[in-house]
């Protein structure tokens, strides 16, 4: 029967090679004072920039703060649409409210995918109509290949970048934003009484970096953008399509410690980011920072951190484990779970694509209680009206599962509880 198992499962994996191909790799290493490249690998191929797409929407965010549209403490309501976004998330409601500052700190910690939503609706109407000016602010800034479809970077075929358009991005949250851009820092924020912290691991044991943003869907990899200052000099890293969180990270460590000693020393701080104008531009200092309000839990770096002391401080912890290399799941009902066995769903998706994604992140964050179990989709219905079920099955007990289950709700997923049918 194992056996049988196997290769139904192995013919499964060969029909979805497709949908759950990895990313191709890239990098880049950037002068932040000069514009000048340090290092490039496959800088202009495209890729998916998954959470990455985050530091658009809060550049726009930023920009309507300086614009005086918004506020930090201007109230934004929560459609239905954004709280139903899969995490990472802050596990917003329907109808409930969230502040600007609120939704900033969620974006950027946690990386909330409904946080982010909502502040797209706030800005654009409607998330499409914010797709379309990130897309347009992001040729403003010179990223050429850049398309956007979401605020969030959740799967979307479409949705598109490079390793030197995010490098431009980032140049130009330091450039334009530089008191906002220290906020990238964040290690943690207080969240209506619940201590959320972040996951960009390299940035607590790397000295001198600070931020600026990880991402990750099974699509894109592992991707991370980082910025590092060492004495006058400041260098810009991007690593994309990385099999793994550490292996991404070892990779984006060994750049830095390779190419930081190249980058200028001088004392002004400019860069020559591809901005419609080919003169270098003015890189404000991000010394002064009295207009920025400070997260509910102010940034601290002591020297005695390191990543598994994060870890285990706060059951809201969100740490990247490996990548899948051998992701499986079955699309239709005719694999069912053993019998005697349970099951837990904890979403809902529009496509295949969706749901396995969603699996894959709630794997990063289960760790062992998800060991035993195996990722498993589902689909419901017919035609347009599609739906595809993200399980994960081969519980050995009730209480098993029900440990699982818990585990994901802390870290603001849904989940049910199920029998198995078999």
């Amino acid at each position: 029967m194992k056996t049988i198992r196997r290769l139904l499962l192995a013919m499964c994996a060969l029909a979805l090679g497709s949908a759950t191909a990895f990313a191709g790799s890239a990098s880049l290493v950037l002068d932040a004072r000069t514009g000048k490249v340090l290092s490039s690998e496959n800088a202009d191929t495209l890729n998916h920039p998954a959470s990455l797409t985050k530091m658009m929407t809060l550049y726009l965010t930023f920009e309507a703060l300086r614009r005086g549209d918004i506020s930090w403490d201007s109230k934004i309501k929560v459609s239905k649409a954004a709280a139903a976004k899969p995490p990472m998330k802050l596990g917003l409601k329907p109808g409930s409210t969230i502040t600007v500052r609120e939704a900033v700190y969620a974006m950027i910690v946690r990386s909330a995918n409904d946080a982010a939503a909502a502040m797209s609706e706030k800005l654009g109407g409607s998330e499409s109509n914010f797709a379309r000016k990130m897309t347009a602010k992001a040729r403003q800034l010179g990223m050429r290949r850049t398309v956007f479809i979401n605020a969030s970077g959740l799967p979307a075929s479409k949705q598109v970048t490079t390793a030197r358009d995010m490098s431009t991005l980032a140049v130009a949250l330091m450039r334009d934003y530089p008191r906002e851009y220290r906020l990238f820092s964040t290690p943690s924020f207080t969240f209506r009484g619940r201590k959320i912290r972040g996951h960009n691991n390299l940035m607590y044991r790397y000295d001198g970096m600070d931020g600026i943003k990880t991402g990750y869907t099974n699509a894109s990899g592992f991707n991370l953008v980082s910025a590092v200052r060492d004495g006058n000099r400041r260098v810009i890293g991007v690593v994309m399509g990385g099999r793994t969180a550490r292996s991404r990270d070892d990779k984006m460590a060994a750049l830095l410690n390779r190419h930081v000693g190249k980058a200028s020393n001088g004392r002004q701080l400019v860069a020559a980011a591809k901005t419609r104008s080919t003169t270098a531009v003015e890189l404000a200092s991000t010394a002064t920072m009295s207009d920025v309000p400070l997260p509910y839990t102010a940034p601290h770096r002591a020297k005695g951190d390191n990543v598994a002391a994060l870890i285990t401080a706060s059951s809201a912890a969100i740490v990247p484990a490996e990548r899948p290399t051998a992701m499986v799941e079955v699309e239709t009902t005719a694999a069912v779970p053993a019998a005697g066995r349970w099951q837990i769903q904890i979403s809902a998706a529009p496509s295949a694509e969706a749901a396995r994604a969603l699996l894959a992140q709630a794997q990063m964050v289960g760790g062992d209680m998800l060991a035993e179990a195996s990722p498993y989709t589902e689909a419901v219905g017919k035609g347009a009206g599609t739906i595809y079920r993200a399980r994960f099955v081969g519980f050995s007990s009730r209480d098993a599962a029900a440990s699982a289950c818990d585990t994901l709700k802390k870290r603001s997923y849904d989940c049910m509880l199920l029998p198995s049918r078999g």
